[in-house]
């Protein structure tokens, strides 16, 4: 359980503060204590720890509590534990009994004293904290892996492994469908609300974010393209207006939403290169009159355009749309895009193990990510804002994992 201390970053990369190493199985979710400098994790060992940070720097168990297997029924359960206040107490308060399948997200909303989960049996449930009483429930088309939700509207904001974003409005007792997006060619793995600007970010096993101005443009998506790997995870930081993303093979990468960013446009079809005219493939009439084979079609990234390869031989980033990676673009496009255009709005960072979580702490500006190797990691990511005032409640699954 070493931990390696550095000293505080001047500039946005994140430092390594501490590690975390004493675990049997990963770490699937975890969070930071704000107030107590601690953390709180649930292993799949079915075991909830408490880790408080001593004066050496390193992070010790406080206490732990082992999670029974699943109940009859095939009903996997959230529950709620109350935390002594030095941390070193706790104690079972209530069991909601909530899903016939394995529990996906849990999300508690302090100011309605709401508890929202999803789970693997494609329902999604919200519960009264204060009764234990269970709310409502809606039938999602796919299994849920991504769950926000907004309290001056009561939206819910679900995203399934089918790439969909489903928007519900949640009263009391029911709800209803509001809209629905479909941006992402995998599933969505995370999401990120900002009830400021009123964007969602949404992130993919196609490894891209969306970027949803709800409250702005009524749905704009704005693409992000930063990773290689399936994005795990997203926060937001509105004191510096960063998103801060993670993804599978370990990077971190930090973006700058304080740019005006630009759509990317809707693909164009055409049987013939909208720049040379000659055929694609597949039109034989064309390929017939001309006696010429027909090319590959290609899009170029800033316009849109089909274009074959030898009009769109050339590569560059386009930062302000989301294109932190070199892509394709047809040449008149390539000559339009100036240095200054190319200047990067994101940052890069590799956190040496392979991510399955990551929690933001806004409080303190630090960040938590766990990864595949069992290890916890505690980064300080950004500056910290003012102490606010921060309630955790836990849900947590019960299985046989």
């Amino acid at each position: 359980m070493a931990a390696e201390i550095q000293p505080q970053p001047q500039a946005r990369k994140p430092c390594l503060l501490s590690k975390i190493d004493a675990f049997q199985e990963v770490v699937s979710t975890a969070v930071i204590i704000p107030k107590e400098d601690g953390v709180i994790s649930v292993s799949e060992d079915r075991t909830i720890r408490v880790w408080l940070k001593r004066d050496s720097g390193q992070y010790w168990p406080s206490i732990y509590h082992t999670m029974p297997c699943r109940y009859s029924f095939l009903f996997f359960s959230l529950l709620e534990f109350v935390l002594s206040e030095d941390y070193n107490k706790m104690t079972p308060a209530r069991t909601y009994q909530a899903h016939q399948g394995r529990v996906t997200v849990v999300l508690f909303v302090l100011e309605m004293e709401w508890l929202l989960s999803t789970g693997q049996d494609k329902n999604f449930t919200w519960h009264c904290s204060e009764s234990g009483q269970q709310l409502g429930t809606y039938r999602t088309s796919a299994w849920v892996s991504g769950l926000q939700f907004d309290v001056e509207t009561r939206h819910a904001f679900v995203g399934d492994q089918s790439g969909q974003v489903t928007i519900l409005k949640l009263e009391q007792d029911s709800c209803s469908l509001v809209t629905t997006f479909k941006g992402h060619t995998g599933n969505v793995t995370a999401l990120c609300w900002d009830p400021v600007t009123r964007v969602l970010f949404s992130g993919s096993s196609d490894h891209s974010i969306i970027m949803w101005d709800i409250g702005g443009r009524k749905g704009t998506a704005i693409e992000l393209q930063g990773h290689n790997d399936k994005v795990q995870g997203l926060c937001y930081a509105s004191h510096t207006r960063q998103l801060i993303s993670c993804s599978s093979d370990g990077s971190i990468v930090i973006w700058n939403m304080d740019v005006t960013r630009q759509e990317t446009p809707e693909w164009l079809d055409s049987d013939s290169c909208q720049k040379c005219e000659q055929p694609f493939f597949w039109n034989f009439k064309q390929m017939w009159d001309s006696k010429k084979i027909g090319l590959r079609q290609h899009h170029c990234r800033k316009c849109g355009q089909a274009v074959c390869g030898k009009c769109s031989s050339k590569r560059s980033t386009i930062p302000l749309m989301g294109f932190e990676f070199e892509v394709r673009v047809c040449d008149s496009c390539h000559e339009s895009i100036s240095d200054e255009d190319r200047a990067p709005t994101a940052t890069f960072h590799d956190s040496k193990h392979s991510i399955v979580y990551m929690h933001y702490e806004p409080t303190t500006g630090n960040l938590l990510t766990s990864g595949t190797d069992k290890v916890i990691k505690v980064w300080k990511s950004t500056r910290s804002v003012c102490c606010l005032e921060t309630v955790l409640h836990c849900g947590f699954q019960s299985n046989n994992h």
